[in-house]
């Protein structure tokens, strides 16, 4: 499909897709501008594209069982991959544990976390962690 499509990766046509829009995003917008930015202008890049998506998805949490709160997810594309955006210098291992903790608590296999705050568009695919049993 395109140079973002990795057959090794799960999903892989979807995050190609995505990752395609948010080079376009970040061709016209550059960095500098805040994260909501960002999301309102992936999300009109993705409706120009025909990708389907939620944009702040809620999602509850749950602790043994027992709803203990909600998160907003930034955007829930084709019902399979949860995408997190940042507009920072850097992504730092924080920002990458986040991600895979919605994919564990969600029970995702395949997210993008996606940072529009450096020169050149950053971003990295993340998949739940699985045993090795």
């Amino acid at each position: 499909m395109n140079n973002y499509t990795n057959e090794k990766y799960p999903l892989s046509e979807i995050t190609g897709k995505i990752i395609k829009c948010a080079i376009e995003v970040h061709k016209h917008l550059g960095n500098g501008f805040q994260e909501v930015i960002y999301q309102r202008a992936l999300a009109i890049e993705f409706a120009n594209q025909g990708v389907e998506f939620q944009r702040e998805f809620e999602m509850a949490l749950y602790y043994k069982g027992q709803q203990i709160g909600t998160r907003r997810v930034d955007f829930f594309v084709e019902e399979e991959v949860m995408v997190e955006l940042k507009a920072v210098i850097q992504l730092e291992d924080v920002h990458l544990a986040q991600a895979i903790n919605y994919l564990e608590a969600y029970s995702k296999e395949v997210g993008l976390l996606i940072n529009f705050g450096s020169k050149k568009l950053d971003f990295k695919r993340v998949m739940k962690k699985t045993s090795l049993s």
